[in-house]
């Protein structure tokens, strides 16, 4: 159950569009995700009204093509399917939307069960114990 928010500088809703393609089936094809399991924000910065603050840090020049992208999601995966996750989303990112595998910045937060409501105001990862009564 990702929870994913894509922010791209001065993208409009096609690049938006690909950007939330390229991370969703990259969650599917790494982390095995079921295909409905689809839950996105995307926003794009206009550089005026909003915008993104973006650097060189660890040796990684960034540019106005810069993509922040934020997936929150139950823990468990591996450091390697994590790795795998990354790589395919700078794959996809730049073969969906054109944007440059260095400009691709990922984050995942990790959570428990208790952590999600779906809807309803229930948290089905992890629901109450039957009330048995006094």
């Amino acid at each position: 159950m990702p929870f994913v928010r894509i922010d791209a500088l001065r993208a409009d809703s096609a690049r938006l569009d690909a950007l939330g393609r390229a991370v969703h089936e990259a969650l599917v094809e790494t982390i095995g995700i079921p295909p409905d399991d689809h839950f996105q924000v995307l926003v794009g910065h206009d550089g005026v009204h909003s915008t993104l603050r973006f650097g060189d840090y660890l040796g990684v020049h960034r540019d106005e093509g810069i993509v922040y992208i934020a997936i929150t999601l139950r823990a468990g995966r591996t450091p390697d399917l994590k790795r795998a996750l990354y790589r395919r989303i700078a794959e996809l990112a730049e073969a969906y939307a054109g944007t440059e595998p260095r400009n691709v910045f990922v984050t995942l937060t990790e959570n428990g069960p208790a952590d999600w409501s779906l809807g309803h105001g229930l948290a089905q990862y992890a629901p109450a114990p039957p009330d048995h009564g006094a």
